[in-house]
This record gives structure tokens, C-alpha cells and sequence, in this order.
């Protein structure tokens, strides 16, 4: 194990919490030093000593091996979680240590859980240092580190290559160090136009800023108690609607369509499944709320269903209304849509729509060549033909993230919680969604829930996070050095 590479390079990615700790200080600064301008500066300072000790002590070490990659991936990720509650814990309020560590792997997982039963008691500049620790994640703790690093580092490829799934970088035509670029690029580029139109659309400038951060990360951590629904306004309830779907599609794609100024990229099967799913989905619920939930206009159950199924399925978890008791079939598509989740190569979290349509094609050509053992077929998507080590390790993926799920549903059954909330806890929590349903609803929070189901939760976000593999790769390497 290279313990000089490593700490070097996961100093880095607590740098990079420390900056943004320091720019919340200055929103504390500009908002007469508010009560949590000592808990940041407290936590800037500890974070930033400690992400900047390996370079003052750590001499120049050897390149990363396919392990010690590994590990830096995991250990930027567990000691950001570390240091990014460190502000909310010395605030004190509704944090305890565990609705800490609970708000921070939310935060940085991009899930958008909350402990919090009043988002609006907490100073400007500790819902700013909140929305931080969404925009961080969703760009990628490594990501943001891979950034500082120079191009010919032998770094480089190696993480880019261990931080993107196979199907993120199934849309990049480029080498490493512009992948990163680019991605970046769109990510900023993304936060910049959401921010000025909803600006632009009413909204005031902490809060659009703060929304532009979750939007574009696709996290959910909101300002208002009442989430997007305080504004009370439809042409914002649309653009961050509209802006939630395209911040949860291919970020290679959207490059594409700005660089070829031409949306022909956009005509594939992906996008069109992604945003059919939508519309399908939009339609069963809006039906739903009209015949059992209370409803008595369209033009409500139409706008309310579409933003909530927008928001569950590009994980951002934004609420425009109270989805706690609408009918049981509407939750059933919810967690469909919770678990299917948006497109590959964005800040989304859940199984992925790529993969959904990898596997249902993959089982169609299973049943064809049953039925015609002489043809000869192959698993396609967008005219890419797929090779069957890509199809197996989709099938893979499916088979862990259902045992995550499993396991997860038992253990928190176990520690206390209800079945519905255990249920939709866990897929929120595994697909990085948020919201569940029930006392977890949009509306809600995960405050009431047992200590030990709150540790679990966390569990499940970074799993769904960093796609599981990672994770198990670094405990099998754990395992084996203590045997």
C-alpha cells in the first residue's frame, strides 16, 4: 500500500471542502458574522490543517496501483463525510452526532435526506456550507482533486477510470484529462443558468443560489421548510422541474448538443426511454390523485404528479406538495422511479436507466435465441453493439444493488422503523433519491427515525454513491491484510 500517494491525494479532496468552508465563512462574514462563523472557522481550520499535512510532511511518492486507487476513492469519500459535519456538530441545535454524520453523507452523497424539522432556523451561512457539501458530491470528491492534478499524472487515468462507471464514460469520445474537463464545464455551466433563471423568475439570490447547487448536483437540500413549494410560484415550480430532468441526463450529451449546436444528440434510446418513462409515469399518478387522491383539476394533478416524478427519478427530491397520502399507486411508481433513477454519466444515483435498458434488452435476446437457436443477435444501445462482458456486468450490478436493498430493508425493520418506511428509506437511500413515502415523504424528514436506521441509511447512500464495487473491492483488500 503507497500510504504517501494515497494520503497525498486525499488531502486534496479536503481542501476542497476547506475552500468551500472558507467561502461560507465569508457568507457568515457578510451576514454580520452569523452564529455559525465560529463553527466554520473552527472546522475551515482543522479541515484545512489537515488536508494540507501530507504535503508539508509527505515526500514525493511512487504512482497509484489499481488498489491503492481504490482506497483513495473510499477514503476521500468516508473522510469528507468526517470533516463536512464538523460545522453542523459544533452549531449544535438539532445535531446530535448522528443527525450530523446523517446531514453530511446526505449532503455529499447528493441524497438530500434531512434530520431537520426547521431548515429555516439554521444561519445563511450554514445552508450555504449545506448546499456546498451537495455541489462537491455531485461534481465527485474526486473529480473536484482530479482537477489539480497535471495531466501527464499517472493519477489520472487511473481514477478517472475507477471514479466514472463503465457506462459514464460510454458517452465521452475523449481522453481522460477532457473527460474531466468537460464534465466540469457542463456542471458549472448548468449551476450558472439555473441560478440566474430563477433569479430572473422571482426567486432571491441566497436562495437561487442555494437551489442552482442542489439542482445541478440533482442533491434536494432546500433552504425552506416547504422545499420549492414556500415560493409558491409555477413558473418556478417549472424551470427547476425542467432543469432537475436535463441535470439528470448524460453530461457528455449535453456537452455534445452545445458543441455541435444540434440536438441530434439527443436522438437516442436513452433519451427517449428517460423521458418517455416521465411522461408514462406523470400520466398513471396524475390518474391516480384525480380517481382516489382528492384531486379536481388536471392542470394541478398534471403539474404536481410531473414535478414529483421528476424529482424522484433525477434524485434531486424537491416537493412542491405533500405526497404522504396520495394513493398506494402512486407510491408504487414513485419507487419505481426511485429505483430506476436517470441517466449514466450525470450526478444521478439509483440503478440507471442504461442499465434498466441493457437488461430488458439482454433478456429479449436471451428469449429470442431460445426460440431461434440458429440467429445470431446482439445486445445493442444507440447502435453501440454491447459486448457480453458489458451485459454481465450489468447483470451483476443488479444482482448486488437488490442484496443491498434486501439486507438494508431487514436491518432497519429490525432497529424499529415501519415496513412502508423501511421500504422506500432504503431504495431512497440506495438510489440517492431522498424522500421516501409515508412519514418519509417530500414534505418530511428522517428525524423521527431509530438511531441505528439513520446508520444504516448512511450505509446505503454511500453504497448507491460510489455504484458498490468500489466499496467491496477496498473491504475484500481490508479483509485480506488482517487474515
Amino acid at each position: 500500500m503507497n500510504v504517501k500517494a494515497i494520503s497525498t491525494n486525499v488531502g486534496k479532496a479536503l481542501l476542497v471542502s476547506a475552500l468551500f468552508m472558507l467561502i461560507s465563512l465569508m457568507v457568515s462574514v457578510g451576514n454580520g458574522r452569523d452564529s455559525a462563523f465560529g463553527p466554520l472557522l473552527i472546522s475551515f481550520i482543522i479541515t484545512a490543517l489537515v488536508g494540507a499535512f501530507p504535503f508539508i510532511f509527505v515526500k514525493k511518492s511512487q504512482p497509484l496501483s489499481l488498489q491503492d486507487g481504490f482506497l483513495t476513492i473510499v477514503l476521500s469519500w468516508l473522510l469528507s463525510f468526517v470533516f463536512g459535519m464538523l460545522p453542523y456538530v459544533l452549531w449544535g441545535g438539532e445535531f446530535t452526532l448522528v443527525n450530523a454524520w446523517f446531514e453530511s453523507v446526505s449532503g455529499y452523497t447528493t441524497t438530500g435526506s434531512t434530520i431537520l424539522n426547521n431548515i429555516e432556523a439554521l444561519p445563511k451561512s450554514l445552508l450555504f456550507w449545506r448546499s456546498s457539501t451537495h455541489y462537491i458530491g455531485g461534481l465527485g470528491v474526486v473529480v473536484f482533486l482530479l482537477l489539480v492534478m497535471p495531466d501527464a499524472s499517472p493519477y489520472r487515468l487511473k481514477l478517472t477510470n475507477m471514479e466514472l462507471s463503465s457506462l459514464s464514460k460510454e458517452g465521452y469520445r475523449y481522453r481522460s484529462s477532457k473527460t474531466i474537463y468537460i464534465i466540469t464545464m457542463v456542471y458549472v455551466c448548468l449551476t450558472v443558468v439555473i441560478f440566474f433563471s430563477l433569479w430572473a423568475a422571482g426567486m432571491p439570490s441566497f436562495d437561487a443560489i442555494n437551489h442552482a447547487f442542489s439542482i445541478a448536483a440533482t442533491g434536494g437540500f432546500s433552504t425552506r421548510n416547504m422545499s420549492v413549494g414556500y415560493f409558491d410560484s409555477d413558473l418556478i415550480n417549472l424551470l427547476v422541474m425542467v432543469f432537475m430532468a436535463v441535470s439528470a441526463m448524460h453530461f457528455g450529451l449535453l456537452y455534445a448538443v452545445f458543441a455541435t449546436r444540434s440536438f441530434k444528440p439527443l436522438n437516442n434510446t436513452v433519451i427517449k426511454y428517460y423521458f418517455g418513462s416521465i411522461l408514462v409515469m406523470s400520466v398513471v399518478i396524475a390518474l391516480s390523485l384525480i380517481t382516489q387522491g382528492g384531486y379536481d383539476s388536471w392542470g394541478r394533478a398534471m403539474m404536481d404528479s410531473a414535478f414529483t416524478v421528476v424529482s424522484y427519478m433525477s434524485t434531486t427530491g424537491f416537493a412542491i406538495c405533500d405526497n404522504s397520502a396520495w394513493p398506494w399507486i402512486a407510491g408504487m411508481v414513485l419507487m419505481l422511479a426511485a429505483f430506476q433513477c436517470g441517466c449514466s454519466g450525470s450526478t444521478t444515483g439509483g440503478v440507471k436507466v442504461d442499465r434498466i435498458l441493457i437488461a430488458v434488452k439482454a433478456i429479449a435476446n436471451d428469449v429470442k435465441r431460445r426460440l431461434h437457436p440458429s440467429s445470431v443477435s446482439q445486445v445493442s444501445l444507440s447502435g453501440h453493439h454491447l459486448p457480453d462482458s458489458a451485459v454481465d456486468s450489468v447483470f451483476k450490478y443488479l444482482v448486488m444493488y437488490f442484496i443491498v436493498i434486501g439486507v438494508s430493508i431487514f436491518a432497519v425493520i429490525l432497529c424499529g422503523s415501519e415496513i412502508p418506511e423501511a421500504v422506500s428509506g432504503v431504495i431512497s437511500s440506495v438510489g440517492s433519491v431522498g424522500p421516501g413515502l409515508s412519514d418519509l415523504g417530500a414534505m418530511d424528514n428522517y428525524s423521527a427515525q431509530p438511531v441505528m436506521a439513520k446508520i444504516i441509511y448512511t450505509i446505503d447512500m454511500f453504497f448507491g454513491r460510489v455504484e458498490i464495487f468500489p466499496v467491496l473491492i477496498v473491504f475484500s483488500l481490508i479483509f485480506k491484510r488482517t487474515k
